[in-house]
């Protein structure tokens, strides 16, 4: 990943430029374009295997790209400015620390200077609803609570963007809304920048500004107005109408 100097500071976020990348040699992704620009909110879909999950890698610097490039705003360009939010939580049992601990994970390798991270913690913890819980052990929440603690670690760090990999996966519907709804407060009340991976077709269709379609290494990106069309939807999820289900 690299930063542009000169670059208008509000201009963009980062820059996905005919990227490819893929793993042992085997291409995943081959020709992605895409801008992200400062406060929206993309929503990546696309069948499993279909390079979701290998662009986030990229953007956060995990796996190096084969070709092309991802170019990030010199105002946002440094790693901790980052927030991640992981597919899973953890196992139970294999974090046997505190949900304020766990929450304070999120300052390492932060901007967040040591003097403001007592504060910062209790605001973010309050914030996400976690104050009553935070001397409980991680691994007695329930999984929408589980969900809001990684949340939450990665919004202690204060980031402009936000990165979260298939977040509501497994949670009911009570806790689906609860934690998007949560996301949403968040989103505006801070202005994060937000790529959000998922196969729900419907929590894309009701909080994303830009939506990035992944079919076959290809992705057709753009305002979700334009990109949930039937004509695309069906050629990437088989669905024949922009209605037909919810979930891919």
């Amino acid at each position: 990943m690299t930063a542009e100097a000169g670059a208008h500071p509000d201009g963009f976020v980062l820059r996905v430029e005919g990227l490819a990348a893929g793993y042992g040699g085997l291409p995943v992704l081959g020709g992605v374009d895409l801008v992200v620009r400062p406060g929206e909110r993309w929503f990546l879909l696309g069948p499993n295997g279909s390079g979701k999950t290998t662009l986030l890698r990229v953007v956060l610097g995990l796996l190096p790209p084969t070709r092309g490039r991802v170019v990030r705003n010199p105002v946002h360009a440094a790693p901790p400015r980052i927030g991640f939010v992981p597919q899973r939580p953890a196992a139970p049992g294999a974090l046997p620390i505190t949900v304020r601990e766990f929450v304070a994970l999120g300052f390492v390798a932060s901007r967040v200077r040591r003097r403001d991270r007592g504060r910062a913690l209790r605001e973010t913890l309050a914030r996400l609803g976690l104050s009553e819980r935070a001397r409980v052990p991680y691994d007695a929440l329930s999984g929408g609570q589980q969900r809001r603690a990684l949340l939450a670690r990665a919004m202690v760090r204060d980031p402009d963007l936000l990165v979260l990999d298939e977040p509501t996966e497994g949670l009911d519907p009570s806790a689906q809304a609860g934690f998007l709804a949560l996301l949403d407060e968040l989103q505006r009340a801070r202005g994060i920048t937000v790529l959000f991976v998922t196969h729900d077709l419907e929590v894309a269709r009701g909080y994303a500004t830009h939506v990035a379609l992944f079919h076959r290494g290809r992705v057709h990106a753009g305002p979700s107005h334009e990109v949930l069309r039937p004509e695309t939807l069906e050629t990437v999820f088989g669905l024949r109408s922009p209605t037909s289900g919810g979930t891919a």
